[in-house]
């Protein structure tokens, strides 16, 4: 199976290819260009040095959320746009489920954090399981003190990965009561490979979708959102 590979929900921008069960080709940035920017590029980059056709593959796999608004909607119309053209179809892959499979084989739970600010993280728990990823806690936004007080009830030793961790290390070191150790640098981020693996997986279950099917995973409004609403209520507040 070939599988296109593609994560643009942080900071990070990953694209890889996985042909017959080996990673052909991956390229990784994390240095604040945009992604619009940089994505087409990558795709074009990866599939070029694989040796592996758009036409001859069998699914695009993409982190569907959550995330960034803009990221999640940029990785979207690509994987849609790619989808449509060569009529192939789309793997949503849940950002944190492809995170935390980034680390592969591990004892032991994976925690994976984004920030999501306001003292908030996109988080979920994972374990490592022979059928590819088991689900503890289902991926959500939460506070980080929420998430800190599931992690010790669970009593277990956890690893730490995502652009979340550094931003709450002090309050975790704290608070936590189970061992911990965070992910080394060359797994803690997000990856198209893991992504593209991840989906391989959800594929053969039958998790996948048509190309014009898909919407990403936002699991909360955007704040342009959030501060319209409040606009408008008090806006209607002025006006009773």
């Amino acid at each position: 199976m070939k599988i296109l590979g593609i994560d643009s929900s942080g900071m990070v921008a990953s694209a890889a290819i996985i042909a017959d069960g080996v990673l052909a080709s991956e390229f990784t940035v994390n240095n604040k260009q945009t992604h619009s920017q940089t994505l087409l590029p990558m795709i074009e980059k990866v599939v070029d040095m694989s040796g592996v056709s758009l036409e001859s593959l069998d699914a695009i796999a993409v982190a569907a959320g959550p995330g960034s608004f803009t990221g999640l909607r940029i990785g979207a119309s690509t994987a849609k746009g790619m989808g449509l053209a060569l009529k192939k179809p789309i793997v949503p892959v849940p950002t944190l489920e492809g995170l935390a499979y980034r680390v592969g084989v591990a004892d032991g739970l994976i925690c994976p954090m984004m920030d999501a600010r306001r003292n908030q993280v996109y988080t979920g728990i994972y374990r490592i399981a022979d059928s590819g990823l088991e689900c503890l806690e289902e991926q959500c936004a939460v506070a980080i003190e929420e998430i800190g007080e599931k992690m010790n009830a669970l009593g277990e030793r956890v690893i730490l990965l995502g652009d979340g961790i550094p931003v709450h290390m002090e309050y975790l070191k704290s608070k936590l009561s189970v061992p911990y150790v965070v992910a080394p640098v060359h797994l803690n981020r997000q990856s198209g490979a893991a992504v593209a693996a991840l989906g391989e997986i959800y594929f053969h279950g039958g998790r996948m979708e048509e190309a014009g099917q898909h919407r990403p995973i936002y699991l909360r409004k955007s704040q342009a959102e959030r501060e319209r609403e409040q606009r408008m209520k008090g806006s209607g507040d002025g006006g009773a």
